[in-house]
Order: C-alpha cells, then sequence, then structure tokens
C-alpha cells in the first residue's frame, strides 16, 4: 500500500480537518500547508511538527509539490487554487464544500478535474457517517416505499453553511434526482453574518424534483424544532414508513412494516469519521487508479439550490433550475401583490380557468 504526500492550503477550521485527517492516516504524510496569515503558519508548524508552511499557495506548489492538495479556503477563492493545483502532477485533490462561491464557479472546478480524470473528494462530514448512510441505503431498498418527502428544521443555522450539508443529503437521498425548482422566503431583519457570509434570521426553502419529491428546510436563529432537545432534525416520509434521525446524532427512529410500532435504531459507527474516512476512499481510488465523482455532483446539485435559494429569496420568485438560466421577474410581476381584492385592470390570468 502507497503512502501519499500531502499539502493543506487554508489554515481555517476546514484546513485544519484535513491536517488532524492527513496526520492520523497510515495513508498519507502531510509536507506543508499554506495560510496567507504568518501568525496561522506558525501555530500550525507547532501542531504539527516537522510540515514546511508557506503564506503563499504558488510558493507551496513550486517549492513542495504533493501527490495531493487539499483546497480548504474561502469559497470564492476555490476556483483560483484549484486551477493553480491541477497544474502539479497530482494523484488526488480534496475541495472543501461549497465547492464554489456560485454553481459557475462550482460547475468549473468539477469539469477541470473530471478532465484530468482525477481521484477527488468533497469532505460532507455528514456522508462519512453510518446513520445517513445506513438512511440513505433503507430509502434507496424501498423500506419506507415511494419517497415523498424531506422535512428538514435546524436552529442557529443558515442555507449556505449547514444547508449546504442538509441539500446534499436530499440530493443523495434522490438518488441524484434532477430537480425542477426551488421556492424561498428569507427573513434578514437582524442582519446576521455568520462564517464570513452574510446569511438570514429565518429562511424556508422548498425545492421539488423533476418527479415530484419535495424538500421543505427551515434554518435561522430561531428556529423551533419540534422535538424535544433537538437542534436539527429530518423528517423523511415515504408511502409506506417514517425515519427521523437528528444531524450529527448516531442513530434514527424507523416507522414501516418492519416496525409498526417504530424503533429507534443506533448501529455502530464507523471507527473513523469525516474527513479522515473520505480521504482514505481516495486513496482507495487512488491505488486502483480509478475515480467517482458522485459524491461532487451532489454537491454541486445542493449548491445550486442554494443559489437557487438565494436567488429566490431576493426576487421573490421560483427559480427553475439550472439556476444560470433565471432571469429575475419583470417590474410588473414584482408589482402583482397576492392577497388583496382584484382591480379588474393592469391584466392578469383567471385561476378558475386553468
Amino acid at each position: 500500500m502507497n503512502k501519499f504526500t500531502a499539502s493543506v492550503v487554508g489554515g481555517g477550521a476546514g484546513g485544519l480537518l484535513s491536517m488532524k485527517a492527513l496526520a492520523e492516516s497510515g495513508r498519507f504524510e502531510l509536507k506543508a500547508a499554506a495560510d496567507l496569515r504568518p501568525e496561522i503558519c506558525e501555530k500550525l508548524k507547532a501542531q504539527f511538527p516537522g510540515i514546511q508552511t508557506f503564506t503563499d499557495h504558488h510558493e507551496m506548489f513550486a517549492q513542495c509539490p504533493t501527490d495531493v492538495v487539499c483546497v480548504s479556503t474561502f469559497p470564492p477563492s476555490h476556483e483560483e487554487v484549484t486551477m493553480d493545483a491541477l497544474k502539479l502532477p497530482l494523484k488526488g485533490i480534496l475541495v472543501e464544500k461549497p465547492l464554489g462561491h456560485t454553481v459557475a464557479s462550482g460547475r468549473a472546478i468539477l469539469e477541470a478535474i473530471k478532465g484530468r480524470r482525477l481521484p477527488m473528494v468533497v469532505p460532507h462530514g455528514m456522508l462519512a457517517k453510518i446513520t445517513p448512510l445506513e438512511i440513505i441505503s433503507r430509502v434507496h431498498r424501498g423500506e419506507i416505499g415511494e419517497l415523498k418527502l424531506l422535512e428538514i428544521q435546524n436552529t442557529k443555522w443558515d442555507i449556505i453553511n449547514a444547508g449546504i450539508h442538509w441539500l446534499n443529503f436530499f440530493v443523495q437521498l434522490t438518488g441524484n434526482e434532477p430537480l425542477a425548482y426551488v421556492l424561498a422566503q428569507a427573513d434578514t431583519s437582524t442582519r446576521t453574518y455568520r462564517d464570513g457570509m452574510q446569511v438570514e434570521t429565518a429562511a424556508v426553502t422548498y425545492a421539488q424534483t423533476a418527479s415530484g419529491i419535495r424538500a421543505v428546510m427551515m434554518t435561522g436563529d430561531d428556529v423551533l424544532v419540534n422535538r424535544e432537545g433537538k437542534e436539527t432534525l429530518f423528517r423523511i416520509v415515504g408511502t409506506r414508513g417514517v425515519i427521523e434521525f437528528w444531524g450529527w446524532e448516531n442513530g434514527y427512529w424507523l416507522q414501516n412494516e418492519a416496525h409498526p410500532g417504530g424503533s429507534l435504531i443506533v448501529p455502530e459507527e464507523f471507527p473513523v469519521t469525516g474527513h479522515q474516512r473520505h480521504l482514505e476512499n481516495m486513496a482507495d481510488l487512488i491505488e486502483e487508479g480509478t475515480a467517482d465523482y458522485r459524491l461532487a455532483d451532489s454537491s454541486l446539485a445542493a449548491l445550486e439550490i442554494v443559489e437557487g435559494a438565494y436567488l429566490s429569496a431576493t426576487h421573490g420568485g421560483i427559480v427553475r433550475f439550472p439556476v444560470d438560466a433565471f432571469e429575475p421577474p419583470s417590474a410588473g410581476a414584482k408589482a402583482w401583490i397576492p392577497g388583496i381584492p382584484y382591480a379588474g385592470i393592469g391584466g392578469g390570468r383567471d385561476g378558475r380557468q386553468l
């Protein structure tokens, strides 16, 4: 079994997760890290003795090229850093989620990596844990009948920072079924920001696939999760059963024909989770000389729902997919106020004649 050299660009939370995973795995040798802030480089050298640090990723790529690069910077810089990394004779690459700050940027990154046939990982930690993976398998086997609805409740978080994980789970749950549209409303009255991004105070995101499977996600500072003691709730509804679980917590509640009264199931967690499991899966792909882009594709689809949700909230209407083709509604459409008496002038259409 080969041991692959690795470097990380970005010394923030995501970068630290990659560095710890690389240092703890027997499949990798962490050689270097780059961060714009000299004080962060000093901390990294103390935390990971023996690594080289750089304040410029170009300098690191030139002086310390590695088999694997982890791109763990601020999303708007992912495209630039990834394209620079792809100039190296890489064997694999990790790009943090969201893939880019826009769908167009995320798509450019993914297409460039696919063009190299390079093994890739987007480290959605939720999909390295046994509970969500076991639930996806049960749904795909039809154990709750035909999938109809995923309800998500989450407090103290937002669409882009945590919602990207939840929506990626939805895409995986549907088997990467194409999305039809997204409709969202967001309150911004408290001017909340989180992880460097302006976010909503409260929001409801409604997404629908081409066959009609729905996701309804409630996010925001004070969402009341209607299961005592939980800060996150997923409720999956099928034609013959229901599954409920609670985000990162291990275990789930299943009610179906085999469990008519409902059962709490707590599977045994994987020995390693998160970034380490994703990176070691990529090491297997490198050894096999293959690539698997299903997780990256679903992550890009989740990013498209996120961007569509914010476009919908901003412009007040449905955003159909692909979101790149979205055109804001006309001034006339935005002036149509529902819920007030129809004046009989100004055009429109009779809903009774549809």
